[in-house]
């Protein structure tokens, strides 16, 4: 056969007279992306994404049907190129309906594939489960635990009853797997010789530490407090979260290699410029670990704590003593935290003050409802005005009473003072947990924003020192939920990794599709109950720091999983033309209009079509008529609203369908999906 030398960007390569460009690029690594090609069937040319660019061509020309010639010079992706396609692709997804992932995953920080796991659990796989939650998170066990799961407001099960119980799902399949005798571990890369540092052990340096070890890289974490853990071991208490479960799965993390470094203070015991000179990279994860200020007069006096420090003390097994009255200023997670601790260490009376009311409050429900359950009295619509007490100790808590004003452009409801109306409040101790900030000292250099936060880039969370990354409460937007520390810190992992060898790649979010659901899309649905968490009652509990909830049986966990939906896209993970509009970065809004109507096909037995999905490739029509050889599926209507569908004439033919599914195995996009049965 003749040989045939032509170049490809750049790239002198020789192929074989009657091959076409596809052909030719992919037989020598480069890649020409398509849409409608299959090595099995006939070209089709529909697409447009093959596209390719040849030197004294006036015209772009189909890769798939372009047969080489000799001296021909070709470039792949040239500036032309790249609009033709990402036209193309902007046209496609602009009347592609469907969803790529499931709202709940792109709910998550995280952007943990809940479907993926809840689906492992519903078919009794808990450590394929767990090994779908670690391609996100190091820390399932504890974060199931305590993460306040903003997956499940966009759970579309809410539209049928109740949203999937998703973060405790989490927590029975990670329990079941830290139980075993062989808890799950991922396999690393090859060894890179490329160190990094990590300053700080909590959720978000142990997430990076994780990742970035599993790329091959030599990675030690220093940290100030005697354990690793951070706040999920500071600041969350023992009855949410049990130190043994986080310690297990911090050491599932140490035994990837990881060196962990503890009672190792920045700029007292080490300074921050030795760790950089012994790293080829270093990350900080420092977390914000100072109580903000009420700015109340009296804030002082000996009596008057943050939040985070009372928690710390208790977590760290100090004695504290809060006497008999304790007041707790904030309606967060923290503050629940801290009127729930102040219980269980004896006082007699414990009082949330809050300024807005319940429907305001930005703490969970549950943790609410049970702090009510153990006897904390909510004080709503107040505010502390001063602190006043006796030989520099506090003892009482002067109040302004609060009102809420009118709403406001948002609809927003701001409360304000009640002119001359206090109530007064005798206390021992007063708790602040209204915010946290970050202690910066020790790491001089480092750029800070207007609000004294550490300064990173949104894409690169790289400072201003080229070698130094910094994630999680530390950063920009400052103190948020653990799970949002972890979604940056492996982002993070990733450009780290990049940096490490040689070229930093941005994180930039996926293009994904999303499909508008209603309550009325999904009557049909059976409506079941969402389980419910066992938990100790509220007069045994209250009197200890043993853990609250009883863990899910594998019944009820199996049972509550099956409820899922299964928004998300079953090909998602092989789907080409997602692959492709994400490679182009596209932007299909650019041409709204009119959508075709959707159906799923039921009719094909063994393959549910969903023609949302379909982009009219016609691959299915070809498979079907040139390799089955059975002419099943054809084009029917014209123009807009062509559409595919089956023809069964008679009892063979139907049965000859039910064994091939050849058609859903090339289709590029998930728009048929193969039944199991």
């Amino acid at each position: 056969m003749k040989e045939i030398k032509l170049t490809i960007n750049g790239r002198e390569i020789v192929a074989f007279e009657g091959d076409s460009l596809l052909d030719a690029a992919n037989a020598n690594g480069i890649e020409i992306p398509t849409l409608c090609h299959h090595e099995s069937v006939r070209v089709y040319g529909a697409c447009s994404l093959c596209l390719v660019e040849a030197e004294g061509m006036p015209k772009l020309l189909r890769a798939c049907s372009t047969k080489v010639s000799e001296g021909m010079n070709v470039n792949t992706e040239s500036d032309r190129v790249v609009r033709a396609r990402r036209v193309a692709l902007e046209l496609l997804m602009s009347d592609h309906k469907g969803d790529c992932v499931a709202p709940c995953s792109l709910n998550c920080p995280a952007g943990t594939d809940c479907q993926g796991y809840i689906k492992a659990i519903a078919q009794g796989d808990d450590r394929k489960a767990v090994e779908i939650i670690k391609e996100k998170l190091p820390l399932p066990a504890s974060i199931g635990r305590v993460c306040p799961h903003p997956c499940e407001s966009n759970c579309r099960r809410a539209l049928v009853e109740e949203p999937m119980s998703i973060a405790f799902l989490k927590y029975f399949a990670a329990d079941r797997d830290l139980e075993s005798e062989t808890p799950f571990t991922a396999e690393k890369e090859a060894d890179t010789d490329k160190t990094v540092s990590v300053i700080g052990g909590g959720p978000a340096g142990l997430t990076a530490a994780y990742f970035l070890a599993l790329k091959g890289h030599k990675v030690t974490i220093y940290d100030a407090m005697p354990q690793m853990g951070g706040m999920l071991r500071y600041g969350i208490p023992e009855y949410r979260l049990p130190k043994k479960v986080l310690q297990k799965e911090i050491d599932l993390i140490e035994s990837l290699g990881i060196t962990m470094v503890n009672n190792t203070k920045i700029g007292t015991d080490i300074t921050f410029d030795e760790i950089r000179e012994k790293s080829d990279a270093t990350l900080i994860a420092i977390g914000a670990w100072n109580s903000m200020s009420t700015r109340t007069p009296g804030e002082k006096l000996e009596g008057v704590v943050g939040g985070i420090d009372f928690l710390r003390e208790v977590a760290l097994g100090n004695s504290v003593s809060i006497g008999k009255n304790v007041a707790v200023v904030g309606g967060g997670n923290t503050a629940m935290d801290a009127c729930r601790t102040a219980v269980r260490l004896g006082a007699e009376n414990v009082y949330v003050i809050y300024r807005r009311t319940r429907a305001e409050m930005p703490a969970e429900d549950i943790e609410i409802e049970e702090a009510m359950e153990e006897g904390v009295k909510f004080l709503f619509l107040t505010n502390p005005a001063e602190y006043t007490g006796e030989n520099g100790s506090v003892n009482t808590v002067k109040l302004q009473v609060m009102e809420l004003s009118e709403p406001d452009e948002s609809g927003r409801r701001a409360p304000v003072p009640v002119k001359d109306k206090f109530e007064y409040l005798s206390v021992d101790t007063v708790i602040a947990a209204i915010g946290q900030k970050v202690n910066p000292t020790g790491f001089e250099g480092i750029e800070l924003n207007s609000r004294g936060i550490i300064s990173a880039d949104e894409f690169t969370f790289r400072t201003n020192l080229p070698d130094v990354f910094a994630v999680g409460d530390a950063t920009n937007r400052g103190a948020s939920i653990a799970i949002a520390a972890i979604g940056e810190a492996q982002k993070a992992a990733g450009v780290m990794d990049s940096f490490l060898k040689g070229d930093v790649v941005p994180y930039i979010a996926p293009f994904v599709s999303e499909k508008n659901v209603t309550a009325e899309d999904l009557a049909h649905k059976e409506k079941l109950p969402r389980a419910v968490m066992p938990h100790r009652d509220a007069e045994e509990r209250k009197h200890d720091f043993k853990e609250i909830n009883l863990g899910f049986s594998e019944e009820d966990a199996r049972k509550e999983a099956k409820r899922c939906l299964e928004c998300g896209c079953h090909d998602y993970k092989d789907c080409s033309l997602i692959r492709h509009a994400n490679r182009y970065e596209i932007h299909p809004e650019r041409f709204v209009g009119s959508h075709h109507t959707g159906f799923t096909e039921e009719r094909l037995v063994t393959i549910r079509r969903n023609q949302d999905k379909c982009i009219l490739c016609s691959l299915c029509t070809r498979v079907c008529d040139e390799v089955a050889k059975k002419g099943i599926l054809g084009l029917v209507g014209r123009g807009f609203d062509t559409v595919i569908k089956p023809e069964f004439n008679n009892e063979e033919t139907i049965t000859a369908c039910k064994e091939c599914k050849k058609c859903a195995e090339v289709c590029p996009t998930g728009a048929l999906e193969i039944l199991l049965k």
